[in-house]
């Protein structure tokens, strides 16, 4: 008897396969394109930049380049995957021909991120109507709000790029703001709108803040563009007056820390014991050594606008960690601001702190194309920037609609290309028609299957 000692089984390979696909997950990607009807929009939205004879519609550029990122691409070469596969994704432009269109498309950049932002409206809007009762925006109200996260991240750049500049951290690079559509916490969240921005800009701009919001808003159903069942939750960036004033204007409901005055230590030792009320923690139970208390009342906000309210946490610091001077008696102290009516304190405070979710969306972005702006022009890196937002949308919306229930709807990108988009088949043809024949052994394969027929139910617009 011979005993193996390989780690791994030796098989013979060759060249014998037909009809094999690589990435046979990407069909419930391409499915999400066709029943959000984005495919459609984007082709209308950006008629003006295709050329009469061409053969490849700049649509369909775009969303084979945003499905290139979902599956793990962060380059415009990465399309090759989608290119080698023609019965599933159909004609994909040559390299050089979407080189030339994103160049085309960057040349006016500004009208061209408008249209994109308008296809993305419209099939968003569908989705939502599809996922019924699922949807973000069904069922909100002021007391329920829908909300939307603000957080900016940094992006480092390894060569010279237009614009690219050395960051407060000491790095170099760029420092794009986010806008991300919070889903709870039964599933992910969809990107709102991001603003490229160059590497020294400030993390509390207002004028920033501003723009990013608005077209956020733009993202979300008409009827909720001026309501306070949205909420706009950011982190101390966001507490600036120009965006609070800008917020309490546009009649929105928001949640934004809040850089306490020199002499925050002489208020809170005003405040009796009875004021503090046990924090909770992300069950919602209460945390030991936790406390917040409001401050409103004590402080001087001349200035600001009617109807806000400033909420403290305190809490004992993480070993190791160093205190601050705001800090007192030993305790972390922290702020933040709202203009939320109702309800504990403890649950506002607990409902701010879930703003983390949207550094979980940022990862994800990273994980999509993100981590490195591939291209040199300015313009160009914001329309990778928007075919970021496309990836990180049919991502979302596949969940959304398509694992509904199944766990999988709060998956981050890395773990559905290695359980579902990166499944493995084979094409063969039966009664005129194309089949494609998943790996029977994969565990995943039975969810995949699943998820695709609720896709193909689904009927495209139109």
């Amino acid at each position: 008897m011979v005993q193996r000692t390989d780690v791994y089984p030796s098989v013979r390979v060759d060249t014998a396969g037909r009809g094999v696909v690589s990435p046979a997950g990407g069909a419930l990607l391409t499915e999400t394109v066709r029943v959000s009807g984005l495919g459609r929009e984007l082709s209308a939205g950006l008629a003006g930049w295709r050329s009469p004879l061409a053969t490849h519609d700049p649509a369909k550029v775009l969303t084979d380049l945003a499905v290139s990122l979902a599956l793990g691409g962060d380059c415009l070469a990465d399309i090759a995957l989608l290119r080698a596969e023609p019965e599933l994704f159909g004609l994909v432009a040559s390299d050089p021909t979407v080189s030339r269109t994103i160049d085309r498309l960057a040349g006016d950049v500004d009208r061209v991120l408008a249209a994109v932002d308008r296809a993305r409206a419209a099939a968003r809007g569908r989705v939502w109507s599809l996922a019924g009762r699922r949807a973000p925006g069904q069922a909100v109200s002021a007391d329920d709000p829908l909300v939307v996260d603000l957080d900016a991240t940094l992006v480092t750049a390894h060569a010279e790029k237009e614009q690219a500049r050395p960051t407060f951290k000491r790095g170099y690079g760029f420092h794009p703001l986010w806008a991300f559509i919070d889903h709870g916490p039964a599933g992910a969240g969809e990107p709102a709108a991001v603003l490229l921005r160059a590497g020294n800009a400030g993390s509390n701009t207002a004028a920033d803040h501003i723009t990013v919001a608005t077209r956020a808003l733009g993202q979300l159903p008409r009827r909720l563009r001026r309501s306070r069942s949205v909420l706009i939750r950011a982190d101390s960036a966001g507490g600036t007056h120009a965006f609070v004033d800008w917020l309490h204007r546009r009649r929105l409901g928001y949640s934004v820390g809040f850089t306490l005055p020199d002499n925050a230590a002489h208020l809170i030792a005003r405040l009796p014991k009875e004021a503090w009320t046990p924090a909770y923690d992300a069950d919602r139970r209460p945390r030991p050594g936790a406390f917040v208390a409001e401050l409103t009342g004590l402080m001087d906000l001349t200035g600001w606008p009617p109807g806000i309210r400033v909420i403290a946490r305190k809490e004992r610091p993480h070993p190791g960690a160093q205190l601050r001077i705001t800090d007192v008696d030993g305790n972390r102290i922290t702020a933040f601001a709202t203009n939320t009516v109702r309800g504990q304190l403890a649950d506002l405070e607990l409902r701010h702190r879930r703003r983390a979710r949207c550094e979980d969306r940022i990862r994800g972005a990273k994980d999509t194309g993100l981590t490195n702006l591939p291209l040199h022009d300015f313009a160009q890196n914001q329309i990778w920037c928007a075919l970021v937002t496309l990836a990180l949308d049919l991502t979302a919306w596949t969940q959304l609609i398509a694992l509904p229930d199944h766990p999988a709807r709060r998956w981050e990108p890395k773990r559905l290309r290695q359980r579902l988009f990166s499944l493995a088949g084979r094409l063969a043809r039966h009664a005129r028609q194309t089949v494609l024949h998943l790996a029977a052994h994969h565990p995943w394969t039975p969810l995949a299957v699943e998820a695709i027929t609720t896709l193909r139910a689904l009927p495209a617009p139109g």
